[in-house]
Protein backbone atom coordinates (compact mmCIF):
# COMPACT_ATOMS: atom_id res chain seq x y z
CA UNK A 1 0.00 0.00 0.00
CA UNK A 2 1.42 3.57 -0.65
CA UNK A 3 1.65 6.16 1.77
CA UNK A 4 -1.47 8.18 2.46
CA UNK A 5 -1.83 11.27 -0.31
CA UNK A 6 -5.83 12.35 0.35
CA UNK A 7 -6.48 13.41 4.21
CA UNK A 8 -10.07 14.55 5.22
CA UNK A 9 -10.74 15.32 8.77
CA UNK A 10 -14.27 15.53 10.13
CA UNK A 11 -15.20 18.61 11.77
CA UNK A 12 -18.86 18.25 13.62
CA UNK A 13 -20.49 21.73 15.21
CA UNK A 14 -18.65 22.84 18.26
CA UNK A 15 -15.05 21.13 16.55
CA UNK A 16 -11.96 21.59 19.10
CA UNK A 17 -10.50 24.73 17.51
CA UNK A 18 -6.55 23.19 18.30
CA UNK A 19 -7.70 20.13 16.57
CA UNK A 20 -8.48 21.36 13.45
CA UNK A 21 -5.49 23.66 13.55
CA UNK A 22 -2.90 20.79 14.23
CA UNK A 23 -4.07 18.76 11.19
CA UNK A 24 -4.59 21.48 9.11
CA UNK A 25 -0.49 22.90 9.94
CA UNK A 26 0.46 19.17 10.16
CA UNK A 27 -1.07 18.51 6.43
CA UNK A 28 -0.23 21.61 4.95
CA UNK A 29 2.03 21.47 1.09
CA UNK A 30 5.43 22.80 2.57
CA UNK A 31 7.04 21.36 -0.80
CA UNK A 32 10.93 21.03 -1.03
CA UNK A 33 10.78 17.53 -1.64
CA UNK A 34 8.32 16.93 1.21
CA UNK A 35 5.13 15.09 0.50
CA UNK A 36 2.36 17.10 -0.73
CA UNK A 37 -1.27 16.29 0.69
CA UNK A 38 -4.61 17.08 -0.10
CA UNK A 39 -5.74 17.77 3.12
CA UNK A 40 -9.92 19.05 3.74
CA UNK A 41 -12.12 19.44 6.81
CA UNK A 42 -15.32 18.17 5.91
CA UNK A 43 -18.30 18.10 7.99
CA UNK A 44 -22.46 16.44 8.28
CA UNK A 45 -23.71 19.55 5.74
CA UNK A 46 -20.66 21.71 4.83
CA UNK A 47 -20.84 25.98 5.61
CA UNK A 48 -20.37 28.06 8.81
CA UNK A 49 -20.01 25.99 12.04
CA UNK A 50 -18.85 27.06 14.89
CA UNK A 51 -15.93 25.78 17.24
CA UNK A 52 -15.48 24.92 20.54
CA UNK A 53 -14.20 28.59 21.25
CA UNK A 54 -17.16 30.45 19.55
CA UNK A 55 -15.28 30.91 16.41
CA UNK A 56 -16.92 30.25 12.94
CA UNK A 57 -15.20 28.08 10.92
CA UNK A 58 -15.74 27.71 7.18
CA UNK A 59 -16.25 24.21 5.90
CA UNK A 60 -15.83 23.09 2.29
CA UNK A 61 -16.69 19.30 2.05
CA UNK A 62 -19.38 17.29 3.51
CA UNK A 63 -19.41 13.59 4.68
CA UNK A 64 -18.34 12.61 0.83
CA UNK A 65 -14.85 13.49 1.39
CA UNK A 66 -14.30 10.93 3.61
CA UNK A 67 -15.44 8.23 1.23
CA UNK A 68 -12.37 8.92 -1.10
CA UNK A 69 -9.81 9.60 1.87
CA UNK A 70 -6.94 7.81 2.22
CA UNK A 71 -6.84 8.85 5.84
CA UNK A 72 -9.81 10.27 8.11
CA UNK A 73 -9.51 11.94 11.13
CA UNK A 74 -12.37 12.32 13.73
CA UNK A 75 -11.66 15.65 15.71
CA UNK A 76 -12.62 16.49 19.14
CA UNK A 77 -15.68 18.57 19.54
CA UNK A 78 -17.91 20.44 22.77
CA UNK A 79 -20.36 17.72 22.56
CA UNK A 80 -18.06 14.39 22.48
CA UNK A 81 -20.93 12.85 25.27
CA UNK A 82 -23.64 12.72 22.52
CA UNK A 83 -22.95 10.15 19.60
CA UNK A 84 -22.67 11.73 15.82
CA UNK A 85 -25.37 10.88 13.92
CA UNK A 86 -26.42 7.48 11.74
CA UNK A 87 -24.60 8.84 8.40
CA UNK A 88 -21.34 10.13 10.32
CA UNK A 89 -20.95 6.62 11.93
CA UNK A 90 -21.55 4.75 8.31
CA UNK A 91 -19.33 6.66 6.78
CA UNK A 92 -16.20 6.26 9.26
CA UNK A 93 -16.98 2.21 9.14
CA UNK A 94 -16.88 2.41 5.28
CA UNK A 95 -13.38 4.06 4.98
CA UNK A 96 -11.94 1.50 7.56
CA UNK A 97 -13.98 -1.78 5.54
CA UNK A 98 -12.38 0.30 2.40
CA UNK A 99 -9.15 0.06 3.96
CA UNK A 100 -8.43 3.52 5.00
CA UNK A 101 -6.29 4.75 7.82
CA UNK A 102 -8.84 5.96 10.74
CA UNK A 103 -7.92 8.32 13.40
CA UNK A 104 -9.45 9.93 16.14
CA UNK A 105 -7.58 12.85 18.16
CA UNK A 106 -8.66 13.17 21.60
CA UNK A 107 -12.61 12.89 22.10
CA UNK A 108 -12.37 12.09 18.45
CA UNK A 109 -11.96 8.63 20.05
CA UNK A 110 -15.36 8.34 21.08
CA UNK A 111 -16.77 9.10 17.87
CA UNK A 112 -14.72 5.89 16.44
CA UNK A 113 -15.76 3.84 19.37
CA UNK A 114 -19.77 4.62 18.45
CA UNK A 115 -19.32 3.23 15.03
CA UNK A 116 -18.06 -0.20 16.98
CA UNK A 117 -14.29 0.34 15.26
CA UNK A 118 -12.96 0.36 18.69
CA UNK A 119 -14.47 -2.95 19.80
CA UNK A 120 -11.68 -5.58 20.89
CA UNK A 121 -8.87 -3.25 20.71
CA UNK A 122 -6.91 -0.76 22.81
CA UNK A 123 -7.47 2.98 22.42
CA UNK A 124 -6.45 6.30 24.58
CA UNK A 125 -8.29 9.14 24.90
CA UNK A 126 -8.00 12.83 26.51
CA UNK A 127 -6.79 11.71 30.25
CA UNK A 128 -9.99 13.50 31.64
CA UNK A 129 -12.52 11.28 29.83
CA UNK A 130 -10.57 7.85 29.79
CA UNK A 131 -12.62 6.03 32.31
CA UNK A 132 -16.10 7.52 30.56
CA UNK A 133 -14.85 5.81 27.76
CA UNK A 134 -14.15 2.78 29.43
CA UNK A 135 -17.84 2.91 30.78
CA UNK A 136 -19.77 3.32 27.72
CA UNK A 137 -17.42 1.06 25.86
CA UNK A 138 -16.65 -2.12 27.91
CA UNK A 139 -15.54 -4.31 24.83
CA UNK A 140 -12.60 -1.46 24.38
CA UNK A 141 -9.33 -1.71 26.23
CA UNK A 142 -8.75 1.85 27.15
CA UNK A 143 -4.82 2.91 27.87
CA UNK A 144 -5.38 6.01 30.36
CA UNK A 145 -1.87 6.95 29.96
CA UNK A 146 -0.33 6.54 26.42
CA UNK A 147 -0.13 9.59 23.82
CA UNK A 148 -0.92 7.17 21.02
CA UNK A 149 -2.09 3.90 20.47
CA UNK A 150 -1.46 2.41 16.83
CA UNK A 151 -3.63 -0.87 16.22
CA UNK A 152 -2.73 -1.28 12.48
CA UNK A 153 -5.75 0.67 10.56
CA UNK A 154 -6.93 2.02 13.45
CA UNK A 155 -5.32 4.49 15.45
CA UNK A 156 -6.16 7.06 18.39
CA UNK A 157 -4.39 9.78 20.68
CA UNK A 158 -4.81 11.73 23.63
CA UNK A 159 -5.61 15.00 23.89
CA UNK A 160 -4.76 18.82 22.73
CA UNK A 161 -1.32 19.30 21.64
CA UNK A 162 -0.77 15.38 21.42
CA UNK A 163 -2.64 15.45 18.22
CA UNK A 164 0.72 16.66 16.74
CA UNK A 165 2.67 13.21 18.13
CA UNK A 166 -0.13 11.12 16.71
CA UNK A 167 -0.08 13.20 13.30
CA UNK A 168 4.05 13.33 13.26
CA UNK A 169 3.90 9.23 14.50
CA UNK A 170 1.54 8.36 11.52
CA UNK A 171 4.32 10.41 9.03
CA UNK A 172 7.17 7.94 10.54
CA UNK A 173 5.10 5.15 10.05
CA UNK A 174 4.19 5.41 6.51
CA UNK A 175 6.64 7.82 4.59
CA UNK A 176 9.60 7.61 7.59
CA UNK A 177 12.03 9.45 9.94
CA UNK A 178 13.59 11.99 7.79
CA UNK A 179 10.19 13.20 6.45
CA UNK A 180 8.24 13.33 9.66
CA UNK A 181 11.25 15.32 11.21
CA UNK A 182 11.90 17.70 8.43
CA UNK A 183 7.89 18.12 9.04
CA UNK A 184 8.89 18.27 12.96
CA UNK A 185 11.05 20.94 12.40
CA UNK A 186 9.01 23.20 10.35
CA UNK A 187 6.44 23.28 13.11
CA UNK A 188 9.54 23.50 15.78
CA UNK A 189 8.16 20.18 17.22
CA UNK A 190 10.07 17.69 19.25
CA UNK A 191 10.79 15.16 16.07
CA UNK A 192 9.58 11.97 18.49
CA UNK A 193 7.17 11.18 21.45
CA UNK A 194 6.90 7.54 21.76
CA UNK A 195 2.89 6.84 22.29
CA UNK A 196 3.73 5.09 25.77
CA UNK A 197 5.21 7.95 26.85
CA UNK A 198 2.67 9.47 29.58
CA UNK A 199 -0.03 11.74 28.85
CA UNK A 200 0.90 15.02 31.65
CA UNK A 201 4.45 15.51 32.93
CA UNK A 202 6.06 17.48 36.18
CA UNK A 203 7.99 19.74 33.29
CA UNK A 204 8.75 19.32 29.79
CA UNK A 205 9.97 16.61 27.60
CA UNK A 206 13.76 16.42 26.96
CA UNK A 207 13.51 18.17 23.69
CA UNK A 208 11.89 21.53 25.66
CA UNK A 209 13.98 21.15 29.15
CA UNK A 210 13.63 23.88 31.45
CA UNK A 211 16.37 22.28 33.63
CA UNK A 212 19.81 23.88 32.43
CA UNK A 213 21.68 21.41 33.65
CA UNK A 214 19.73 18.25 32.65
CA UNK A 215 19.08 20.14 29.10
CA UNK A 216 23.02 20.50 28.62
CA UNK A 217 23.39 16.78 29.71
CA UNK A 218 20.79 15.70 26.94
CA UNK A 219 22.49 18.10 24.04
CA UNK A 220 25.43 16.22 24.15
CA UNK A 221 23.92 13.05 24.30
CA UNK A 222 22.17 13.71 20.95
CA UNK A 223 25.17 15.23 19.66
CA UNK A 224 27.42 12.12 20.99
CA UNK A 225 25.43 9.03 20.11
CA UNK A 226 28.50 7.23 19.25
CA UNK A 227 30.00 7.20 22.90
CA UNK A 228 28.53 4.46 25.25
CA UNK A 229 26.75 7.22 27.13
CA UNK A 230 26.19 5.58 30.31
CA UNK A 231 23.75 7.09 32.83
CA UNK A 232 26.49 7.76 35.06
CA UNK A 233 28.28 9.88 32.72
CA UNK A 234 25.18 11.89 32.20
CA UNK A 235 24.64 12.23 35.65
CA UNK A 236 28.29 13.59 35.91
CA UNK A 237 27.76 15.95 33.16
CA UNK A 238 24.09 16.89 34.71
CA UNK A 239 26.18 17.48 37.88
CA UNK A 240 24.06 15.25 39.68
CA UNK A 241 23.99 11.99 41.69
CA UNK A 242 22.93 8.73 39.47
CA UNK A 243 19.75 8.56 41.95
CA UNK A 244 19.08 12.44 41.21
CA UNK A 245 19.48 12.80 37.79
CA UNK A 246 17.49 9.30 37.54
CA UNK A 247 14.80 11.20 39.35
CA UNK A 248 15.03 14.13 37.82
CA UNK A 249 14.93 12.86 33.94
CA UNK A 250 11.86 10.36 35.11
CA UNK A 251 9.56 13.54 36.51
CA UNK A 252 10.90 15.28 32.80
CA UNK A 253 10.40 12.71 30.36
CA UNK A 254 8.19 9.72 32.01
CA UNK A 255 10.79 7.34 30.88
CA UNK A 256 14.23 6.74 31.78
CA UNK A 257 17.57 7.35 30.09
CA UNK A 258 17.88 4.00 28.80
CA UNK A 259 14.80 4.18 27.38
CA UNK A 260 15.17 7.72 25.92
CA UNK A 261 19.08 7.14 24.65
CA UNK A 262 17.15 3.82 22.88
CA UNK A 263 14.45 5.62 20.75
CA UNK A 264 17.07 8.58 20.35
CA UNK A 265 19.51 6.26 18.52
CA UNK A 266 16.73 4.01 16.77
CA UNK A 267 15.19 7.63 15.41
CA UNK A 268 18.76 8.47 14.12
CA UNK A 269 19.18 5.34 12.06
CA UNK A 270 16.32 5.67 10.82
CA UNK A 271 17.15 9.15 9.07
CA UNK A 272 20.64 8.30 8.32
CA UNK A 273 19.14 4.73 6.50
CA UNK A 274 16.65 6.80 4.49
CA UNK A 275 18.91 9.90 3.59
CA UNK A 276 22.24 7.93 2.86
CA UNK A 277 24.14 5.20 1.13
CA UNK A 278 25.92 4.49 4.61
CA UNK A 279 26.49 0.53 5.46
CA UNK A 280 24.55 -1.00 8.01
CA UNK A 281 27.66 -1.71 9.67
CA UNK A 282 28.48 2.23 9.86
CA UNK A 283 25.38 3.18 10.92
CA UNK A 284 25.37 1.36 13.61
CA UNK A 285 28.86 2.85 14.71
CA UNK A 286 27.30 6.21 14.40
CA UNK A 287 24.57 5.83 16.44
CA UNK A 288 26.33 3.95 19.48
CA UNK A 289 24.75 0.22 19.23
CA UNK A 290 28.48 -0.83 18.11
CA UNK A 291 27.50 -3.47 15.99
CA UNK A 292 25.52 -4.16 12.76
CA UNK A 293 24.22 -7.03 14.71
CA UNK A 294 22.88 -4.92 17.76
CA UNK A 295 21.30 -2.56 15.44
CA UNK A 296 19.45 -5.11 13.38
CA UNK A 297 18.20 -6.71 16.63
CA UNK A 298 16.94 -3.64 18.26
CA UNK A 299 15.62 -2.67 14.88
CA UNK A 300 13.61 -5.90 14.50
CA UNK A 301 12.22 -6.07 17.88
CA UNK A 302 10.99 -1.92 18.00
CA UNK A 303 10.23 -1.56 14.25
CA UNK A 304 8.95 -4.85 13.32
CA UNK A 305 11.88 -5.11 10.15
CA UNK A 306 15.40 -4.97 9.82
CA UNK A 307 17.37 -2.13 8.87
CA UNK A 308 17.75 -3.27 5.21
CA UNK A 309 14.15 -3.72 4.90
CA UNK A 310 13.39 -0.73 6.24
CA UNK A 311 15.73 1.08 3.98
CA UNK A 312 14.32 -0.23 1.03
CA UNK A 313 10.92 0.48 2.14
CA UNK A 314 11.47 4.32 2.66
CA UNK A 315 14.68 5.49 0.38
CA UNK A 316 12.84 7.82 -1.98
CA UNK A 317 13.85 7.37 -5.60
CA UNK A 318 14.20 9.81 -8.13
Amino acid sequence: MPPFVTVAAYAPPGVGMLGAGIVSEVFDSRGQDLPRFDFGLCTDRPGRIRSDVGLPIVVEHGLDRLAAADLVIALPWADFRTPPGPAVLDALTSAHERGALVAGHCVGAFALAAAGLLDGRRATTHWRFTGLLADRHPDVTVEPDALYIDEGRIITGAGAAAGFDLCLHLLRREYGAATANAIARDLVLPSHRDGGQAQYLATPAPEDCHDDRLADALTWARENLHEPLSVAELARRSLMSRRSFARRFAASTGSTPHAWLLGLRLSRAEELLETTDLRVEEIARLVGFGSAAVLRSQFVRRRGVPPRSYRRSFTRTP
